[in-house]
């Protein structure tokens, strides 16, 4: 699979004008359509009430939300990047239930307002890498997802954690299309999925997912490809053996399971020495799982990130 990489430079509008714009769509939206209008993407402002966490931030400038909003992977709503934020404007995310279970002591379905009361929301600043070389920094919402996992007692022999998307073709026009075996699924190892840099993810920017950015929950990864940040989850599965995720199974020979961030690694189409920040014109260098080494490197002493990639 090919993918389209056509980055727009524009005029960067700050959230403030972004947000009173919205407003004002919103409120006319309704007037024109009789008092009627579906969920808006976006709360307002300092909804979610997230503490920032100041063990978590680094020093790169954040990424402008229009851009974190309007430029996606999210193949579920179409494999272009303006897909999302035109075709997930319908998208409904309540009511929604996370299903969790496999080799666990008490497995549970949680509904989302369950989830937001698991633990204290923090603000976390993680920088995010995709594959295809380009990069974002976003002030993510959520707590580390272990909070949940703790929940339901692992037991002795649970190794791996499988997640598992969203199936609703009539919501999500991209899975009309078999660019993927849907539903979407990837894994992590329990350990990996136990670090308390793993978030499950609810906000950004201060509120709520918007719809093409994986509302209502998802996983942010931050060491990892952001294709392992899996968008809109549903189901979680702790299991004895390692999962065989989407593009494990699509591209076997370009997506391993870890997919931690790697320099030099390259993809089989395109090298990973560099990429470029969403909004900048030149590349740098691409760190180490993405600038997180001091933390998770020794989750893999003694493997060979080459081969394990």
């Amino acid at each position: 699979m090919r993918f389209n990489l056509n980055l727009k430079e524009c005029e960067v509008t700050s959230r403030a004008l972004w947000a009173s714009r919205r407003d004002f769509l919103r409120q006319t939206m309704t007037a024109g359509l009789g008092g009627w209008i579906a969920a808006p993407l976006v709360a307002k402002a300092g909804s979610l009430g997230a503490k920032p966490n100041p063990a978590f931030r680094v020093s790169d400038p954040t990424t402008p939300l229009e851009k974190v909003t309007t430029y996606n992977n999210f193949y579920e709503f179409g494999t272009s990047k303006e897909d999302p934020a035109q075709q997930a404007t319908d998208f409904k995310v309540r009511p929604w239930k996370v299903v969790v279970e496999g080799e666990v002591n008490k497995p549970q379905t949680f509904d989302l307002d369950d989830i937001l009361k698991l633990a204290p929301l923090e603000e976390r600043i993680y920088r995010l890498r995709c594959v295809e070389a380009w990069s974002m920094v976003i002030p993510w919402i959520g707590f580390p997802l272990k909070e949940l996992l703790n929940r339901v007692d692992p037991r002795g022999n649970a190794k791996f954690v499988e997640l598992i998307s969203l199936m609703d073709p009539d919501q999500m026009p991209g899975q009309k299309n078999a660019v993927l075996d849907w539903p979407y699924r990837e894994g992590l190892r329990l350990d990996e999925a136990m670090h308390p840099l793993t978030l499950l993810t609810v906000g950004l920017y201060g509120d709520v997912l918007p719809n093409q950015n994986g509302a209502p929950v998802r996983i942010v990864i931050p060491w990892k490809y952001g294709f392992k940040s899996v968008k809109s989850i549903v189901r979680i599965r702790l299991t004895e053996t390692m999962p065989v995720t989407s593009w494990m199974k699509a591209g076997p020979s370009e997506y391993g399971f870890y997919a931690n961030v790697n320099p030099a690694v390259d993809h089989p189409r395109w090298s990973q020495a560099k990429e470029r920040r969403i909004g900048d014109f030149l590349k740098r260098p691409t760190l180490p799982f993405n600038g997180y080494a001091d933390q998770v490197a020794s989750l893999y002493s003694g493997m060979d990130l080459t081969k394990n990639f």
